[in-house]
């Protein structure tokens, strides 16, 4: 008699023991009880009951998904490979085991799909240069369609978009077109500030005879300063006044009609 109690006592206790389970702080349990969902639970130690019930363990935490390079082809049709990462993670594990057979697999395809699709309606250079503006359509239309899954996707980035050879070297050539305008606009801009810096200047030392003395000195002194062979022998401009004056006076008569 007490050898049965024993055994029965025993069964019992193995009975108790295979149901006992432990659900770590992120995770939690998806129980059916004869097939019917019940409230999912956890963390810590929960009980299954064996034959009765079955258990799924969903975790909670975020998942990195690698989204694997696509052939995308622009709206100014080039075709690009972009390849990208998703974040995401289930806020409601019942749903993400009852609604969808495989959130994981379905998420990712859902993300490759996408990926093209919103790379197919954008044109090369917004592709290349408003990354953050393509990752948040992408995420908006992602999260919007694994929110009935109980998944919730909290970011999506581009990581990475190949040109064609042909493609890159357009771009490059481009470039340096738009460098080379840059540096002719800008001479030409310092060209201009010049001669109107110049044109200052000379209205000034009209005004004003000694400023143009006094620059010439300027001059003779900087030259004077370097270490050159050159021999300058000044000449006051005042000599030069009288010539001036001949030349002048010989240049009017000669406009002079004869008799």
């Amino acid at each position: 008699m007490a050898s049965g109690i024993g055994v029965v006592v025993f069964i019992v206790a193995i009975f108790i023991l295979s149901g006992l389970k432990i659900l770590n702080e992120y995770e939690r349990g998806v129980v059916f009880r004869l097939g019917r969902l019940t409230p999912y639970r956890g963390p810590g130690v929960i009980f299954v009951i064996p034959v009765i019930e079955r258990m799924m363990r969903i975790d909670l935490r975020t998942v990195t998904l690698d989204i694997p390079p696509q052939d995308v082809i622009t709206k100014d049709n080039v075709t690009v490979k972009v390849s990208a990462v998703l974040y995401f993670r289930v806020v409601d594990p019942s749903r993400a085991v009852t609604e969808v057979e495989n959130f994981l697999f379905a998420t990712m395809q859902l993300a490759q799909t996408t990926l093209r699709s919103v790379g197919g309606q954008t044109e090369l250079d917004e592709l290349l240069s408003q990354r953050d503006k393509l990752n948040a359509r992408i995420q908006e239309i992602v999260d919007s369609q694994t929110e009935p899954w109980g998944v919730k996707v909290t970011l999506v980035e581009l990581k990475n978009i190949d040109l064609p050879q042909d493609m890159q070297r357009a771009i490059a050539a481009q470039a340096e077109a738009e460098r080379e305008r840059r540096a002719k606009v800008i001479a030409a801009e310092g060209e201009f500030q010049a001669a109107q810096r110049l044109s200052e200047a000379a209205e000034i030392m009209s005004k004003s005879p000694v400023t143009l003395q006094l620059r010439y000195l300027q001059t003779l002194k900087e030259i004077a300063g370097e270490h050159n062979s050159t021999i300058v022998f000044p000449l006051p401009i005042d000599l030069l006044e009288p010539f001036r004056a001949f030349a002048k006076a010989v240049g009017g008569g000669g406009d002079k009609p004869t008799t």
